[in-house]
């Protein structure tokens, strides 16, 4: 029986239906290394189900250069340079224009808003992140945003009236956990790896988005999230939090970027594979039949120059993420990377094959190729896990971002699974998701506001019940 991909997609919601059903209302604004978005989502507290609103996607590189006496504090993966004003400016521009599109007001009709970012090729330190995460701030409070709708409620009475029958913020607090899984820091305080929080995100928001398939994503679980750069975790069994008990971190949809910018279709410097691809349909069966043979020539070969590793413990940065494997250690958390030579010192070899392969055999196998390859990141990816011993029996595997849910990888993924013998009816336990860094942002503002939907919960493991009492008897202690 041929093994069929769990792709969560979202439900249209009206917007009568926002303005007067008790709707959640987040938006997740995002400035990413190739992308800058804001993801407006709509929570039903009486059902539990989270719609998309609307999204709206700029590119990144498109933000205004620095001006005479701003400091450039990061550059993103391509080089292009940031301040902290330029970001503000992006960041009002693009949520701005979500809201408007909605017909939503920004003060009376939006609850939250959680800002992240993709962008650490360019910082020292997971430290600097820090400043970056201001700079988004800066952005919501220009745009209008209130400053109460970006932090933790310290009270019920703090949260919208229509909303405070469902929070159960007089029960429990937010600790920190997020659907159910406790992030990994140091005894020191530091985060291990630069975009910990994007892995968060990208974990919760498969968790929430597994809800509209068959696929039972509460713990244990792997999320991986291919986005411009990598991220995402590897979760326990434990109750009533999961331990984060290994962390992704280095390339992801920087190598068909690289690949692509290879054919000059796109700019040498700052091109990227989504301009191509979403224009673009994945080849037909028979071409794929026809060119088999050059597609697994070509894919072996960029495979090996994708290293795809436990990350050494003297590296400080790991496919140009800022990384602590010393902090990692310390706690038990494995640092699975994926680099391109040492920080991206190949990435010019992939780019001298993506030519190679659009002169000899067009457009539709360099996508083909680009399938292959990100298919076999996915699948060493989880090979390393497995090989680590963080793979339980009832692990299941979610999938998210640009380079991991387009064109022929999720059939690809689910295939190289299946011969890892990994579990029986492999296609069961893994799911695709759309947005799920955004989604991630809105079941964060809602751990956020204690806004728990018991009859569908998030934490706890695979078939079991809410956690809320056995969260209530932790915290009394």
């Amino acid at each position: 029986m041929a093994l069929k991909p769990r792709i969560a997609e979202s439900p249209q919601v009206r917007l009568i239906d926002l303005k007067s059903k008790p709707f959640f209302i987040v938006a997740s604004v995002e400035v990413g290394n190739t992308t800058t978005k804001c993801i407006l989502t709509a929570t039903n507290m009486d059902t539990g189900r989270t719609h998309i609103i609307n999204k709206v996607v700029r590119m990144t590189r498109d933000v205004r250069p620095p001006k005479s006496g701003e400091v450039i504090f990061g550059k993103t993966l391509t080089g292009v340079e940031l301040t902290r004003e330029s970001v503000a400016e992006l960041v009002k521009g693009t949520l701005n224009e979500s809201l408007e599109k909605a017909n939503l007001d920004i003060k009376t009709d939006l609850n939250f808003v959680v800002r992240s970012t993709g962008v650490v090729a360019g910082f020292d330190s997971p430290e600097e992140v820090g400043e970056f995460i201001k700079a988004l701030a800066d952005g919501c409070l220009m745009a209008g945003v209130p400053p109460k709708n970006m932090t933790p409620p310290m009270s019920i009475s703090n949260i919208s009236k229509k909303l405070q029958k469902y929070s159960k913020l007089e029960k429990v607090i937010f600790d920190g956990a997020v659907a159910g899984v406790m992030p990994p820091i140091g005894s020191t305080g530091v985060e291990i790896v630069a975009n910990e929080m994007e892995g968060e995100l990208a974990t919760a928001g498969i968790k929430e988005a597994a809800k509209l398939t068959d696929v039972d994503f509460r713990n244990p679980c792997i999320s991986i999230d291919f986005g411009t750069t990598l991220d995402g975790r590897i979760t326990s069994p434990d109750l009533p939090y999961a331990k984060t008990i290994g962390n992704f971190c280095g390339y992801a949809g920087a190598i068909p970027d690289a690949i692509i910018r290879g054919s000059k279709i796109v700019d040498a410097r700052v091109g990227t594979a989504l301009e191509v691809f979403e224009k673009q349909k994945p080849p037909s069966f028979l071409t794929l039949k026809m060119k088999a043979k050059a597609i697994e020539e070509y894919a072996k070969r960029i495979d090996e120059l994708i290293i795809i590793e436990k990350v050494p413990a003297d590296r400080k940065r790991y496919g140009s993420v800022p990384v602590r494997p010393d902090a990692a250690d310390e706690i038990g958390v494995t640092l699975i990377g994926c680099d391109v030579g040492e920080n991206g010192t190949n990435m010019g070899k992939l780019s001298a094959i993506g030519l190679e392969i659009c002169k000899s055999h067009g457009l539709p196998i360099v996508y083909a190729v680009i399938d292959e390859v990100m298919a076999r990141v996915v699948c060493r990816l989880i090979e390393i896990a497995k090989n680590g011993g963080l793979i339980f029996e009832d692990t299941t595997i979610g999938i998210t971002g640009r380079a991991g849910i387009t064109g022929n990888k999720p059939k690809l993924i689910l295939s190289c699974l299946e011969k890892m013998n990994l579990a029986p009816k492999i296609d069961g336990k893994v799911v695709f998701v759309d947005d799920g860094l955004a989604r991630g942002a809105a079941v964060m503002a809602r751990c956020m506001n204690s806004l728990g939907i018991p009859q569908q919960p998030l934490g706890g493991r695979h078939g079991g019940k809410c956690i809320l009492a056995q969260r209530m008897k932790m915290q009394e202690k």
